[in-house]
């Protein structure tokens, strides 16, 4: 496998994907280095999932080329791939929990599934421990997610995707549905996961809000919660792409987003909810 430009983590470059030959992805490129974050906007129907399932190797692109923490992977087999996705951690929508495993059983899914990463039943134990503690559910392992509410069972989806201690975490719409207060709660974590572990992030979201956070904020580990990031930009980058039928129409920063005269661009800095 070549080497990406720039070892970049994560990295589209002309990446087309076609579903009954009508493109879905249509020329998608984007570049995502170590420690920084991109919130990915669009549509319904926008092509913002598909990209994620590219990302994850589920999806081969029909042109272009795919790279994948410093390397060309678009021709790579499937157990390559295996060995990728288990430096990938992922929050599906909702959360994607088992309903018929308890809590602990959830979070080490990834630990006890993926070859790579199994270990001794006393380390899986402790880093479970240490995941749903980083979430502040570390009294939840004996439960079940239909004992849970929406918010803590996304909370416990976090949980299981930075078990790993991944080096790129994604997340899929990960405050769809909740109300502010709560989504507040998973975007104040998810800072914390980029902040405290370093990971690189993809957060696909319709609400302006959450990519907000993740620019004006930062995780300060000595007193425990947020604190506004530093004005001088030394904080970690994060920049918006923004997906119209499947094509950028939009890659460039939070000031750059938010002086777009594009309609479309500007519909999502204007949403609330």
């Amino acid at each position: 496998m070549a080497e990406a430009p720039d070892n970049c983590i994560l990295g589209f470059d002309q990446v087309t994907v076609r579903f009954d030959e009508e493109p879905v992805l249509d020329g998608v490129s984007f570049k995502l280095r170590r420690g920084e974050s991109l919130v990915l906007l669009g549509e319904a129907g926008s092509g913002k999932t598909v990209l994620l399932k590219t990302a994850l190797g589920l999806i081969r692109p029909d042109s272009g080329r795919l790279f994948l923490f410093g390397e060309d992977v678009t021709s790579a087999s499937e157990q390559q791939w295996f060995d990728l996705r288990a430096r990938i951690g992922v929050l599906f929508q909702e959360g994607g929990l088992f309903d018929s495993l308890s809590i602990e059983e959830n979070v080490s899914y990834p630990l006890s599934n993926q070859e790579s990463l199994r270990c001794p039943e006393q380390e899986m134990a402790r880093r479970v421990e240490q995941s749903l503690e980083f979430v502040e559910l570390g009294h939840t392992l004996e439960k079940f997610p239909s004992e849970l509410s929406g918010g803590m069972r996304r909370r416990v989806g976090i949980a299981r995707a930075v078990v790993t201690e991944p080096e790129l975490l994604l997340y899929d719409s990960p405050t769809a549905g909740l109300d502010p207060i709560t989504a507040a709660t998973i975007m104040a974590l998810i800072i914390k996961g980029r902040d405290v572990r370093r990971a690189t992030t993809l957060i696909v979201t319709h609400r302006y809000q959450d990519g907000e956070m993740l620019t004006r904020y930062r995780h300060d580990s000595s007193l425990g919660h947020l604190v506004p990031a530093p004005e001088n930009g030394t904080g970690p980058r994060t920049h918006y792409l923004v997906l119209r039928g499947g094509r950028v129409v939009f890659d460039g920063s939070q000031a750059e987003l938010e002086a777009s005269a594009d309609p479309y661009v500007a519909n999502f800095v204007r949403r609330t909810g």
